[in-house]
């Protein structure tokens, strides 16, 4: 699907993983996944983190372990890309990961949440965001696992 993209860009197609949007599953796709849950604001919020990361401002995500199916694998540093989608689908750029480690919620850095780049980047702001998004699926719990993840921008569209 993304193959000439990936190619006027002049990225390796060997080295392509996947193309996902900061959102709950893949809207686009015809899915019963009982994750995907479609919001008014979902689409905008989706917009806003993939403007982030464009701008550099966002070099970071996080992720609950529980969250991940089983024989799901979480992010690896392997050398391969992910292309970002704003919420309407469209890419708008290749990422790949840098860093991966597994802490509990009450033990994500300030760092970690300030490289996340949300709201006003404080550990605090980290902290109510996500155990709200978290309770959300039913995955908050203070001593839950969090994948952290780092990322780079190695290609804009």
């Amino acid at each position: 699907m993304y193959d000439k993209l990936i190619k006027e860009h002049q990225l390796d197609l060997n080295k392509y993983r996947t193309a996902w949007a900061f959102m709950v599953g893949n809207p686009w796709e015809n899915s019963s996944d009982a994750r995907i849950q479609i919001n008014p604001t979902m689409f905008e919020e989706a917009d806003q983190l993939a403007k982030l990361v464009l701008d550099g401002t966002k070099t970071a995500t996080a992720s609950a372990l529980s969250g991940y199916d089983e024989g799901e694998h979480i992010p690896e540093v392997d050398g391969k890309f992910d292309i970002l989608l704003d919420g309407h689908g469209k890419p708008v750029c290749a990422i790949t990961t840098t860093k991966v480690y597994l802490v509990k919620f009450d033990q994500v850095s300030s760092e970690h949440a300030f490289k996340e780049g949300e709201g006003d980047r404080s550990l605090l702001y980290w902290r109510e965001v996500h155990e709200n998004f978290f309770k959300e699926f039913g995955l908050f719990a203070h001593d839950m696992d969090i994948v952290c993840e780092e990322f780079e921008v190695i290609a804009k569209f």
